[in-house]
Formats: structure tokens, C-alpha cells, sequence
């Protein structure tokens, strides 16, 4: 197959256009200058970013030791509704030894409810849990419950006089206030103290 010279004119036309060399490319643009106003703008918008971050890592860190103390507290708590549960059962264990006592019971039995109660006392004591003592000590809201007020000039008015039910705290919180008897000073009333009956 030949080719025809016009055809070959035209053949020579397009290789040539194939090995022309690559012109340089054009110089970057000058970036825009910014105006003053916008170059004493960007130390401040800077200073802003940074106060930014500086308050989100405060709070990282806050988060952080919020989270800790709530991880601390449900283990040390994890607990807390189980011993309430059994508080009565310690309670019916002392009601048990006192009316035993009373009616002179065999001594195998009181020996062996004296070994339980034992038992309950130092399995709660092992997970932290401590009677409130309250006899002969000034009535105190927070852990204690007044069911009753005896009349007296013995003690002090708003002195506890009996204890009729024990209070617990387990750690340092209450898990059950103690149910008490208040003495009320027959000569001069300052005791504030509303009994719930």
C-alpha cells in the first residue's frame, strides 16, 4: 500500500504536531495579599482555637475523673440493696436472742442463734457495714429517726435514751437510720424534733 504524497503531507503534519516539546508551564499566581485587617484578624481567631481546645481538654479530663469516681463508687456500693435486704434478717436474729434470753431458753439454742448473729455481724463488717451507735448520744437527723419522746430530767433535752431499731452505714453512707427514743427535758423544751408515728 502506498501512499499518496498529499497523504503523506498530511501524515507528516500530524507527527510533527506529536513531537513538538512541552511548553513550559506558567508560573504560579501570586497569592493574594490580605488586607490588614484580615492579617490581625488570624492571631486572635488563633487564640480563640486554642482557648477551645484548651476548655474540650479540660473537659476530657473532667470527664475522665467524673467517670473513675462513678467506676469507684458502684464497686464499692455494688452491694448496697443486698445488705439492706438483709438487715432484717439481722434484726429478727437480735429480736430472737433477746426473747430467748428472757424465757430461758435451752442453751444449745442460744448458743447456736448467738453463733449466727456472729456469723451475719462479721460478713457485714467484712463488705464495710457498721452499727450507728446512738444511746446516750444527741439526736442527730441525718442518721437517726425519732418514733418517740420520753419525758425526763435526767439528760439533756434531744438526748437519745433508747435505741429501737439499729442503724447501719456502709463505708460512710447510711444505708438505715436508727429508730430512736428522744428525751424530752421536762423543765425546758428546745428540742425541735417532729416524731413520726
Amino acid at each position: 500500500m502506498s501512499l499518496s504524497t498529499k497523504d503523506k503531507g498530511q501524515k507528516s503534519k500530524v507527527t510533527g504536531a506529536a513531537e513538538e516539546t512541552p511548553k513550559p508551564e506558567a508560573a504560579p499566581a501570586p497569592e493574594p495579599v490580605e488586607a490588614p485587617e484580615q492579617q490581625a484578624e488570624k492571631p486572635t481567631e488563633a487564640q480563640e482555637y486554642y482557648e477551645r481546645f484548651l476548655r474540650c481538654a479540660a473537659e476530657m479530663d473532667n470527664l475522665k475523673k467524673r467517670l473513675e469516681k462513678e467506676k469507684a463508687d458502684l464497686l464499692q456500693f455494688a452491694n448496697e440493696n443486698l445488705i439492706k435486704e438483709l438487715l432484717p434478717v439481722v434484726d429478727n436474729l437480735e429480736r430472737a436472742l433477746e426473747h430467748g434470753r428472757q424465757l430461758e431458753a435451752p442453751p444449745p439454742l442460744m448458743e447456736g442463734l448467738e453463733l449466727v448473729y456472729q456469723g451475719f455481724l462479721k460478713a457485714l463488717t467484712r463488705f464495710g457495714v457498721t452499727p450507728i451507735d446512738c444511746v446516750g448520744q444527741p439526736f442527730d437527723p441525718a442518721f437517726h429517726n425519732a418514733v418517740m419522746q420520753e419525758e425526763t430530767a435526767a439528760v439533756p433535752d434531744c438526748t437519745i435514751l433508747k435505741e429501737l431499731q439499729k442503724g447501719y452505714l456502709l463505708q460512710s453512707r447510711l444505708l438505715r437510720p436508727a429508730m430512736v427514743a428522744v428525751a424530752k427535758n421536762t423543765q425546758k423544751t428546745s428540742c425541735p424534733i417532729d416524731v413520726k408515728v
